[in-house]
């Protein structure tokens, strides 16, 4: 839990056992640390690379230096904005099925974060394997994942103590059985891929077996194959769902958010399925979703390690030490944003003051290290939304309290129980939900 004080923090250190810790918590300070001086903090810190090495390897969320130079230009390609077009129609695919069996429930309670991972785990499988290999093991894997978020250590004490990466971290038998879950999934799928007949739709891991090192001309091996490919899954999955979970609720406590959000859907789509064409259209859409993104981060704890000494402000940050950016804090900064506390789409307008700095606003990290998928989670999430809420409209249970936890991810804890309600039904009734605040944030429009 971070005391109030720690919303209006700019720049400030601490030790924690063995290692220096500072916090980056301005616009001036992030740019420092993940742009400026980058080289110097390009090291995800030993907590984080401990807890996902088994499971990623040397994948590209963890890995740096050359390693994550390398593979960062053959990744990066593979799923930028120019692909969009190969992989929307799978996203609005995907989607209008999680529309039809929602209208087909015999019972309208649902778990939104559930039903979320359910739809961005069809979504990344069948756009990293292919439309036939994906659909089979997407439940599969994210059982894996899910269950190794549970057992995974959120603390690496050997490294707040001063010890060494060589030395051995101790992993207990239930990290083993999931990794091993995880591992057995993707290396069969792949090898599958290489099997499959070669179609006109590539999936994402038949670029990667195509793709070769610009330097040494060399393919990727089988396992930094599979490390990758989870990365991929990891991040275009787990955090998504977790972002349109909480997309959910906030427009269920927000009746004029709700209301204007459908009006822009009836206006651009008209009651049909939305195509890749429409994104650009859908301003509030893709604005409500960025403005869920600042109040509930999925990563909500940026850590790296100094590589080297550094100094900033006068004050000297030690090889080794931890620097953290926050963007759990930095977002509802009080200093940096009206209302910080509060659901305000109209923030991330065209002609808005908000955010004073694009160093202010971090949900997809920044720098030379932000996420190479931004834009695909981004329009995955908007096509999902427009989708489903022009036949739907979520409320959250009665009485339901809702708590954010931190695992390797920011979700809500035992998940986001709401009811599903026809939009045919339900339109005259919007006006009458309240608005309600949880863990304050709420719209006041």
């Amino acid at each position: 839990m971070w005391e109030e004080s720690a919303f209006e923090l700019e720049f400030s250190s601490e030790r924690l056992f063995m290692r220096r810790t500072f916090l980056c918590n301005s616009p001036d300070s992030v740019q420092f640390a993940f742009s400026l001086n980058n080289a110097t903090f390009e090291r995800k810190a030993p907590q984080m690379r401990h807890a996902l090495e088994p499971l990623i390897g040397d994948g590209l969320f963890i890995s740096d230096g050359d390693t994550w130079r390398r593979r960062r230009k053959i990744v990066a390609p593979i799923v930028h904005a120019t692909r969009l077009s190969e992989f929307a129609p799978v996203m609005v695919e995907t989607v209008i099925e999680t529309r039809d069996r929602w209208a087909a429930l015999e019972t309208p309670a649902i778990d939104v974060l559930a039903e979320m991972a359910r739809l961005t785990a069809e979504i990344i499988c069948r756009t990293l394997f292919g439309r036939q290999l994906g659909h089979s093991h997407s439940s599969e894997i994210v059982r894996g994942f899910s269950d190794y978020q549970k057992v995974i250590g959120q603390i690496d004490i050997l490294s707040l103590l001063g010890l060494p990466d060589w030395v051995p971290r101790w992993y207990g038998p239930a990290v083993r059985r999931s990794k091993r879950r995880i591992h057995a999934v993707l290396d069969s799928v792949i090898a599958n891929c290489r099997l499959q007949p070669k179609t006109g739709e590539a999936s994402v891991v038949e670029h990667l077996l195509n793709a070769r090192d610009d330097e040494t001309g060399e393919q990727l091996t089988e396992e930094a194959l599979r490390n990758e490919a989870a990365v991929l899954f990891m991040a275009g999955h787990e955090t998504t769902a977790n972002a349109l979970a909480w997309t959910w609720y906030l427009l269920s406590q927000a009746p004029d958010v709700e209301a204007r959000f459908h009006a822009e859907l009836a206006t651009v789509l008209g009651g049909r399925p939305p195509v890749l064409t429409d994104v650009p259209n859908l301003p509030y859409t893709r604005a409500l979703f960025e403005e869920a993104l600042r109040l509930y981060p999925p990563v909500p704890i940026l850590p790296r390690e100094a590589l080297q000494d550094s100094m900033y402000q006068d004050e000297v940050i030690p090889k080794g030490s931890l620097v953290l950016v926050v963007p759990w804090l930095l977002h509802r900064h009080k200093k940096l944003w009206k209302q910080p506390d509060h659901f305000v789409p109209e923030r991330f307008l065209p002609g808005s003051s908000e955010p004073v700095s694009k160093f202010a606003y971090v949900p997809f990290s920044i720098g030379p290290r932000f996420c190479a998928g931004m834009y695909f989670g981004l329009t995955e999430a908007i096509l999902c939304l427009a989708t489903l809420a022009q036949k739907f409209e979520l409320r959250l249970q009665p009485g339901y309290d809702v708590k954010p936890v931190c695992r390797l991810t920011l979700r809500p804890q035992g998940g986001l129980p709401m009811t599903v309600h026809s939009r045919t039904t339900s339109q005259g009734e919007s006006s009458l939900v309240p608005d309600r605040t949880t863990d304050g944030a709420t719209h006041h429009g």
